[in-house]
């Protein structure tokens, strides 16, 4: 109030007041151009108090202060602060001025009842030390408590000898830092000795007289810089009918230059650099102190710039930080080094009431004892009860709970999955653990934990044999461009091995229909590898080679797929995609009461399309029914359940596609509370390890007579992608040997396509003649006519030998010309012939002189 008054007064006369020691942030609402703060607001300090609360990954505190302007002041701020580093304050405790210390015992035991055990005290520093004792006598400086104290106690507690600290052991403090600098110290030891001359009282000098100092010294300057300004007042405008003195105040001729002069003077004072923005002094830097016995120690800084820092000089600090590692050893209340987590469960054996849901179906996951009564104590099973009982175990401390069942008196649950939910928000439930689905509006009342389940919304539909065991399944295995290639493939391979044998091979000559059928026989015949065709030249070698290769391993993979289409049961899905049974019309089923309701009717199917069930046994019936008879073609439920379903009927149900994404089932804890972070680690801990296969196989127990339901729905056949290397492979072979075969024989018949004066169809027929003629050349004609030459002369030599019998009467004479062998030479030339032939022309042409064709004939 005072200040408020001084403030306004300022301002009328345009006089600088400046206040070293007016701290609330109240002030700085009035926008006053000629209020000097030559102090820090009591708001500048509560980033410093977040930043301690971010390090130890605290996510409540409450706030204890004094009831004035004071102590009010800083909540708004320090709320502000705390909620950027999402914790939140979840009580304020209020201390009036002239509080008894009955009144503060009473309120320090309503702390007690709640879980939160951090603490944040702003006040003075004569209810601050009793709050402290009676803290300490009722238990709450003990271990697991967190204290925090703001500078309007740590910046004055050394004033005075007689402050006892004893009862704040393990208290940490936030205080305005003040270099240590020699001229500091001397000042300091000069001030209090001279206190203690004046008062006879051993004190301190803290901030608030350093403020004083520097002040004193700012204004010096400010006037020094003005000289011989003219300092009277102007009271041309004061009323002559004032009433008091303060309102026959004037205006202040120098006023605005002093101001000016003030605001813009800046030197390095007794409290550090000294200088105003805004008016009011810059940001300062903070110790962190940390109250051991009747002493204190300094365990960091935090300045708004680097966050948590180790030292002030700030040398190799990068950046902004809230790391807890910044900070010395830490002793805290109860006399220990371990930081507190920041919550208990209350001390007055207070027990967490925990709400489970009344279920008719899927027992599997929440079943009650038959016996059980409405909201009463129960002992629940099932899957979601001991996957949270072994997250409770895996906790680094012991959460006491119990379980009460959401149930009617008819024995039915008592609402929705959101009513239970609501009894949470309402204080009725400390916790609900069941099949509770994380889903994002719920998230905005409660807090999930992490989710325990498989997360994820499918369709499930009856399956079928998808085997058709026709008469034609042998065309099966292959698809039609398998087929169609692999028969061009044979073609195009006999046609080589054709073209490469048949000026060599006796095999590959004779009537067209020979050359044929030897071709499509010789390259068909290789699926069974039954070729008996004697293949002579190289080139053909190496075409069959491969071509065999390539045969044998279409042959083996096509043997294969046809004993397996024909031997093993290959299960279909009825349906396979969602369009379709919109399309059909078809009926759909979702789990009663469940979120999978919306999901659906997002789909666009008719409402009167949709059935619910309740559990396996009513999904199969349905099943069973069929769509045309109220049953349904397809059912969507989220994962967890519809596993338990094909675990049971495995041999009928598979899902298919697509998945709606979910986060799976999580534990439902109040807005806010400590123990959702513990719980999600204890959860982690658990899935991660090998409890929670046991859990899994306990209630979801495997089935050993399932057949695979992951068998693609799309055809087995094989398909020209898994062969096309092959096939390339014997093209390629095939084409090179035909292009080698080809221009070898066109070099050899040069002579024929070089000839002038003969038409290019006249030579190309020429040269196909001369193809389909054998290549006597080649040694496989060679040896046959070496092997006939043989055969001749020896049937001559024996002639010879029977003639030289009959003739030896007359072996002295010459012999007669009728028992004689007459050689003689038949000349044919080829320009006495009839009519000129191809042969002849192309003959004639590329000799200059006329050919002769001669003939041995052997006259008998």
């Amino acid at each position: 109030m005072q200040a408020n008054i001084m403030i306004n007064l300022g301002n009328k006369s345009q006089v600088p007041i400046i206040s070293f020691s007016a701290t609330s942030p109240f002030l700085s609402s009035l926008r006053s151009q000629y209020f000097i703060r030559a102090a820090h607001d009591d708001s500048s300090q509560v980033k410093a108090i977040s930043a301690i609360v971010q390090a130890f990954g605290w996510r409540e505190a409450v706030p204890i202060y004094v009831e004035n302007e004071f102590g009010e002041g800083v909540i708004p701020y320090l709320s502000d602060a705390l909620e950027e580093v999402n914790a939140r304050i979840p009580y304020r405790s209020v201390i009036p001025l002239g509080a008894t210390n009955e009144e503060i015992r009473r309120e320090l035991y309503n702390l007690t009842s709640m879980q939160c055990r951090v603490f944040i005290v702003h006040m003075d520093i004569d209810l601050g030390s009793r709050v402290f004792n009676m803290a300490k006598e009722i238990g709450m400086m003990g271990e697991g408590y967190v204290w925090i104290i703001t500078d309007g106690m740590t910046n004055l507690w050394r004033m005075t000898d007689h402050f006892d600290m004893d009862s704040m052991h393990g208290v940490l403090g936030i205080r305005i830092y003040v270099p240590k600098l020699e001229n500091v110290n001397t000042f300091k030891v000069r001030w209090k000795r001279k206190f203690l001359q004046d008062n006879m009282v051993n004190a301190e000098l803290e901030i608030f007289g350093l403020w004083a100092y520097d002040a004193t010294f700012a204004l010096a300057m400010a006037v020094e810089k003005l000289g011989t300004t003219n300092f009277s007042f102007d009271a041309s405008n004061v009323s002559k009918s004032a009433r008091t003195d303060l309102e026959s105040f004037g205006v202040s001729q120098a006023g605005p230059k002093l101001i000016h002069a003030l605001t813009s003077t800046r030197f390095k004072g007794l409290s550090g650099e000294f200088g105003f923005i805004n008016g009011q002094l810059e940001s300062p830097v903070f110790q962190i102190i940390n109250v051991n016995g009747n002493g204190e120690k300094v365990i960091g800084f935090w300045t708004s710039k680097y966050g948590l820092v180790k030292r002030p000089n700030f040398t190799n600090v990068m950046g902004y930080s809230t790391s807890k590692a910044n900070l010395g050893t830490i002793i805290w209340p109860g006399d220990t080094h371990s930081p507190p987590k920041g919550w208990e469960i209350p001390t007055q054996g207070k027990r967490l009431k925990i709400g489970v849901p009344v279920k008719i179906g899927f027992s599997e996951f929440v079943k009650l004892p038959p016996d059980t009564r409405p909201n009463s104590k129960v002992i629940p099973t099932g899957y979601c009860i001991d996957v949270f009982n072994a997250v409770m175990e895996a906790m680094p401390y012991a959460v006491p709970f119990d379980f009460y069942a959401f149930q009617s008196a008819d024995q039915e649950m008592a609402g929705t999955y959101n009513d239970l939910i609501d009894q949470v928000i309402y204080g009725n439930y400390d916790a609900v653990v069941g099949d509770i689905s994380i889903i994002f509006n719920r998230s905005f009342y409660i807090d999930f934990t992490l989710p325990f389940t498989e997360s994820g919304v499918v369709m499930v539909v009856p399956i079928r044999d998808g085997s058709n065991k026709n008469a034609w399944v042998f065309l099966k295995p292959l698809t039609w461009d398998l087929w169609v290639t692999s028969g061009g493939f044979f073609i195009f391979i006999g046609f080589v091995i054709w073209v490469l044998e048949h000026r060599i091979n006796e095999d590959f000559r004779g009537p067209p229909s020979h050359h044929v059928g030897t071709s499509f026989w010789f390259s068909f015949s290789t699926v069974v590898f039954a070729h008996r065709e004697r293949v002579v030249s190289n080139p053909a070698r190496f075409v069959v080679l491969v071509w065999c290769f390539v045969v044998l391993i279409l042959t083996q993979s096509y043997t294969a797929n046809l004993a397996s289409l024909l031997t093993i049961q290959r299960l279909q899905p009825t349906v396979t995609d969602v369009y379709e049974l919109l399309r059909r019309k078809e009926s759909v089923g979702y789990h009663n009461g469940s979120f999978v309701k919306e999901i659906v009717q997002g789909l666009k199917f008719d409402p009167s399309n949709l059935r619910t069930f309740d559990s396996v046994e009513e999904l199969n019936e349905l099943f069973t029914n069929g769509s045309a008879n109220g049953g349904i073609a397809a059912a969507f439920d989220e994962i967890p359940y519809m596993k338990l379903f094909l675990e049971k009927y495995c041999n009928k149900y598979t899902s298919v596609g697509p998945n709606f994404k979910t986060d799976g089932f999580g534990f439902v804890f109040p807005k806010g509370s400590p123990l959702v972070a513990d719980v999600s680690r204890a959860i982690l801990n658990v899935t991660e390890g090998d409890k929670m296969k046991e859990i899994e196989n306990k209630w979801f127990p495997k089935q050993t007579n399932c057949p695979d339901s992951s068998t693609p729905v799309s055809s087995n056949s094989l398909s020209l992608g898994s062969f096309w290397g092959l096939f390339l492979i014997a093209g390629v072979a095939a084409v090179i040997a035909l292009i080698i075969f080809v221009a070898e024989f066109l070099y050899k018949q040069k002579d024929v396509l070089c000839v002038p004066g003969i038409s290019v169809r006249r030579r190309i027929l020429q040269v196909l003649r001369n193809f389909d003629r054998k290549d006597l050349t080649s040694h496989t004609f060679r040896q046959s006519d070496l092997k006939e030459r043989s055969r001749s002369d020896s049937i001559q030599t024996i002639d010879a030998v029977e003639v030289s019998v009959e003739a030896s009467p007359n072996t002295n004479g010459p012999p007669s010309p009728s028992n004689s062998d007459q050689t003689g030479l038949d000349f044919t030339f080829f320009g006495e012939q009839g009519s000129p032939s191809i042969d002849n022309d192309i003959s004639s042409a590329t000799s200059p002189e006329r050919g002769i064709h001669l003939t041995n004939t052997n006259n008998s």
